[in-house]
């Protein structure tokens, strides 16, 4: 049973160097070790609300990013439909252009028909006139009685032939 309880000098000693280990610590080792402590949990804290500032910035700032996102949408939809409907309207212009261009052509065209027809019809009946009035000259120059009138009807027909006259 010795071995179970120890010697009461070996109990008082080993008291004694704890009390005198523990006031040296105390007195020397126990407020830095504290004011470290403090630090750290100061820094910890410190850290701990740090980073919540900084998840609650980051939160407004990804509900401002969707919103700007949202309205970036909203602007481009807005941006198209303009842009559909100028689109729209040069084409419908250009169509009302092209029909107002093409009905003054055809109107045009029509006038010049009409103008080159009376021409020719007028040409038509010059020529015809001549041609009636040279036919009824030379009826009446066939009609001629004397040879010698004959003769010279030949050689004045021969005279309009040689000079490029069409008869």
């Amino acid at each position: 049973m010795e071995l179970l309880l120890p010697a009461l000098g070996y109990f008082v000693w080993t008291l004694v160097a704890f009390l005198i280990v523990f006031f040296i610590l105390k007195k020397f080792a126990w407020k830095p070790i504290l004011s470290t402590l403090n630090e750290r949990e100061k820094n910890i804290a410190d850290s701990i609300a740090t980073a919540d500032r900084v998840k609650v910035e980051m939160a407004q700032m990804k509900n401002e990013n969707e919103a700007m996102m949202q309205k970036a949408r909203e602007e481009r939809a807005v941006m198209l439909k303009e842009a559909k409907e100028i689109k729209d309207k040069i084409v419908s212009e250009a169509k009302e252009q092209a029909k107002l261009e093409a009905n003054k052509i055809l109107v045009d065209a029509q006038a010049s028909i009409e103008q080159q027809k009376n021409a020719a019809l007028t040409d038509v009946k010059n020529s015809i006139g001549n041609m009636v009035i040279e036919v009824t000259e030379k009826v009446i120059r066939r009609e001629l009685a004397g040879k010698s009138e004959q003769e010279a009807y030949i050689r004045n027909l021969a005279d309009e032939l040689t000079n490029g006259r069409k008869n």
